[in-house]
């Protein structure tokens, strides 16, 4: 059926004049599109694995492709600025991490400030670190540990995954609030900084216990105590710091997080389907082997958390005078 010229003129004028589609009505339709998820570092790492773990649960609960894209750099700041700058219509979502809350204070000069451009979705893991140390040190718990290190300041060295990184601030905390002196020996990595400890070139380091436990368990190393508020499942007889330590409590936590000004109903959606995730069996035993827990909780709660994390760092980081790499 042909349209006369003139009506053809007069029914496009009119499509014309109508409003745009209101942010309100695309939100209804999310997802209309594949949404990307943007993490700070590379594929393979904890960051990555539970941005795909998450990313395939919404892929299957809402029907579109959420695909992982990993921008490694400055610590998870590229990443950061990548999201902060593009479009508020939740098609660009970023894993949010404890390197988020160090950034804040780490760096000097950021193009961004995280809190007020990154609008939290929802909370996703906690995950605990192990303190191992070689067995050279005279140590066999905690407050023996401690007594040890300060019979001897600046004698003991503690090896991290990299400055201003969890296995640094973590080892930092430590020390603030038990009034140790160990030196601190950077590398490019936990990996090479667990192979010195074995060889005994380090003797302390804060770890994933997924890295160290097997070491621990062949005699090679001592696991000391956790950093979490609670013990973990997998070593249930391992106290945590805090039991010696009265408030010490440190762990890295994730989450998701998109770009401030992304409607609320995207914002609700998405919460919604993650915490659905985080109550699946399957993803929580996941999470197990990841030596962490699910978190489920409303956006509001989940800013309450960077929130406070970024307040803690930034006081360790302050004290210790630390500075970027």
């Amino acid at each position: 059926m042909s349209i006369p010229r003139r009506q053809f003129l007069r029914l496009a004028a009119g499509a014309a004049a109508l409003p745009p589609l209101s942010p309100l009505a695309r939100a209804q339709d999310y997802p209309s599109r594949p949404v990307r998820i943007i993490v700070g570092f590379a594929a393979g790492g904890p960051n990555d694995i539970l941005a795909r773990l998450m990313g395939r649960w919404l892929s299957e609960r809402l029907g579109q492709p959420f695909v992982v894209e990993n921008r490694p750099g400055a610590g998870g700041n590229v990443a950061t600025e990548a999201v902060v700058r593009a479009p508020a219509d939740g098609y660009q979502l970023l894993l949010v991490g404890t390197p988020n809350a160090i950034n804040a204070t780490l760096y000097d000069h950021l193009d961004f400030d995280f809190i007020r451009d990154v609008v939290p979705i929802a909370s996703v893991f906690r995950g605990a670190l192990m303190m191992v140390v070689h067995p050279s040190v005279p140590a066999r718990t905690l407050p023996d540990f401690i007594t040890y290190a300060k019979a001897n300041p600046g004698k003991l060295f503690y090896g991290s995954g990299g400055t201003g990184g969890i296995t640094h601030i973590t080892a930092e905390l430590f020390k603030m609030m038990t009034g140790i002196s160990m030196v601190h020996v950077p590398y490019r990595g936990v990996a090479p900084a667990l192979v010195d400890l074995l060889g005994g070139q380090v003797q302390v380091l804060f770890a994933n216990p997924a890295q160290s436990l097997p070491h621990v368990q062949a005699g090679k190393l001592r696991a000391i105590a956790v950093t979490t508020a609670t013990r973990l499942a997998g070593a249930p007889d391992l106290p945590t710091i805090g039991e010696f330590v009265p408030g010490y409590e440190a762990s890295s936590f994730f989450g998701f997080g998109a770009p401030m000004g992304t409607p609320s109903t995207i914002i609700e959606i998405l919460n919604r389907e993650i915490n659905l995730g985080l109550a699946n069996p399957e993803i929580k035993a996941r999470f197990a082997d990841l030596d962490g827990a699910a978190v489920i909780g409303s956006p509001a709660s989940f800013g309450r958390v960077i929130t406070e994390e970024t307040t803690k760092w930034r006081a360790v980081i302050r004290s210790a005078g630390i500075r970027p790499e």
